[in-house]
């Protein structure tokens, strides 16, 4: 017999699929609110946290509904998806709909820092959302998560990748503090919460077994990698505050002046009420990555710095051949060689300066597009294209010392490795 039927909110995110399969493991019928398609095992209830702010949109939808979870967050603001909105607004309609409709417990998936102290806006929107929470007379629990760990979370991409660099570079001394807990370990203490009214109308701090300084914390992920022993580079905090400035200004960047100023806040807590309530201490962050997943989340970490860099590289080759084509190689010289293949007078000229500005085009293009399938795949035809006229009319360079026509088989391939991995959303 199903122990009941649960409104999952945040169903497609990081936090939100883990507990839908705890959910789902323990034999709770899930709805899962989303605007878009339903993850597999549960059904869809179309919601907008944008929008849905009005607790009589909420009232017919928990019809048959026994438990809410509100996993519902985001780390930085993009159009409508607001901390007002999906933090405050949706949740607090959500959460008096829920007390007139009779739901037996409300789980809201808060953050350990969004107290009292909170300074930032992702921690006090939080914060205004628990605070209604906590005045509705009905059964709740505010679950409260320190940094999580999930080799497919945002966040552990990020340090995965910081500590797979060379040179792991650290804010300061790298001695801020945070007490990672492990995405598994979260998803079961949502759940368990449902069942036992031990914790009900409380806050509950979700975190690892121990505090750990960030430095720690990236060497265990690096050696957890089999990556060896990290080498640390000091940055200085008036240069990580001018990067964090520069990163909230581009999209899809994690480190900006808020998650940096959460940082040096530290994030950690007591691991007594998480252990009583999964009747076992949390997962230690030593064993984060099995050992089945180490070689695959050190090979994505690399990527993640790897892909960039080879971008530069590319993208650099054809800025440094645009200009050097414009004038810094003697034209007279680029002239000449034209000529051999054809080309004389006003066709010498535009094909000299607009192959050069189809160089700096595809240089530049490679640093600022996001979507860049099409723009490798010119890149390669282009190299091929080159290579067969010059095979054609100065097959010599084949045998040039410096080697020009051999070096563009490794750009080819560095060209085909960014089309490879590159993402189809850009």
């Amino acid at each position: 017999m199903s122990p009941g039927t649960v409104l999952l909110l945040g169903a497609t995110g990081f936090i939100g699929r883990h507990a839908l399969r705890a959910l789902a493991h323990e034999g709770y019928g899930v709805v899962c609110g989303v605007r878009g398609e339903a993850p597999e095992g549960c059904r869809a209830m179309r919601v907008d946290f944008a929008r849905d702010h009005d607790e009589a949109i909420w009232l017919p939808r928990l019809a048959g509904i026994d438990y809410v979870i509100n996993a519902v967050g985001l780390m930085r603001e993009t159009g409508g998806a607001t901390f007002e909105a999906l933090h405050v607004a949706a949740p607090q309609a959500l959460f008096r709909a829920s007390a007139r409709a009779g739901v037996k417990k409300v789980v809201q998936v808060s953050a350990l820092g969004a107290d009292a102290r909170a300074s930032s806006a992702y921690h006090l929107t939080k914060r205004r959302a628990d605070e209604a929470l906590a005045t509705l007379p009905m059964p709740w629990v505010i679950v409260q998560p320190s940094l999580v760990f999930g080799e497919e979370g945002a966040s552990t991409a990020l340090f995965a990748m910081l500590a797979s660099l060379p040179l792991v570079p650290v804010p300061g001394g790298g001695a801020q503090t945070i007490q990672p807990v492990h995405v598994d370990d979260l998803a079961e203490a949502i759940v368990r919460v449902l069942a036992t009214s031990e914790f009900d109308r409380t806050r509950i701090a979700v975190v690892g077994p121990r505090p750990l300084t960030l430095r720690e914390y990236l060497a265990i992920l690096r050696r957890s990698m089999g990556l060896g022993a990290p080498h640390f580079v000091g940055v200085p905090m008036p240069l990580v505050r001018k990067a964090a400035a520069i990163g909230g200004k581009l999209p899809g960047s994690l480190l900006d002046r808020e998650s940096l100023a959460m940082l040096e806040r530290g994030n950690a807590a007591p691991a007594d009420d998480v252990t009583r309530l999964l009747g076992r201490a949390p997962c230690a962050a030593e064993r984060f990555v099995s050992a089945r997943a180490a070689r695959a989340l050190a090979n994505q970490a690399r990527l993640a710095w790897l892909l960039p860099l080879l971008r530069y590289a590319v993208a650099l080759v054809w800025i440094v051949t645009g200009i050097v084509s414009l004038g810094v190689y003697p034209v007279n010289e680029s002239y000449a060689l034209l000529e051999r293949v054809g080309l004389t007078g006003p066709a010498a000229s535009i094909a000299l300066y607009g192959a050069a500005l189809l160089d700096l085009a595809f240089g530049i293009g490679s640093l600022v597009m996001r979507r860049r399938a099409g723009l490798w795949r010119a890149q390669i035809a282009l190299i091929v294209g080159y290579t067969i006229l010059i095979t054609i009319f100065l097959p010599e360079y084949w045998l040039h010392p410096y080697g020009p026509l051999t070096k563009n088989a490794p750009m080819v391939v560095a060209i085909l490795v960014l089309l490879q991995f590159e993402r189809s959303d850009g």
